[in-house]
């Protein structure tokens, strides 16, 4: 079970702190990334990190002010997200894979949050 929080309205250059709480003992097992979803769009892959922390993918326009991180003793993977915009107004969902290779790929994931909410003003 993956459940994400940290969501909230903010203004346009400001920041948020997403977190996605794991449960069960294989946490470190699995690939984790975050994907979003704006009103009327497909979801989109925004990052992911390697099992180990030791590698992260992020899409182009988030290069730069988003940063995906993990706390395996705490189950937990971040994201911090500084420099918002409007265009970042999105429903963000964490997921779990056990597959290394094809991390931006939405249909390599195992598992998935609810979602929460994010809402950049300008």
């Amino acid at each position: 079970q993956l459940v994400e929080s940290g969501g909230g309205l903010v203004q346009g250059g400001g920041s948020l702190r997403l977190s996605c709480a794991a449960s069960g003992h294989t946490f470190r097992s699995y690939a984790m990334g975050w994907f979003r979803q704006a009103p009327g769009k497909e979801r989109e892959f925004v990052c992911a990190i390697s099992a180990l922390g030791g590698v992260t993918f992020y899409t182009d326009s988030v290069k730069g002010r988003f940063t995906i991180s993990r706390d395996n003793a705490k189950n937990t993977v971040y994201l911090q997200m500084n420099n918002l915009k409007p265009e970042d107004t999105a429903a963000y969902y964490c997921a779990a894979t056990t597959g290394s290779v094809y991390v931006k790929i939405l249909q390599a994931y195992d598992y998935w949050g609810q979602g929460t909410q994010v809402t950049v003003s300008s």
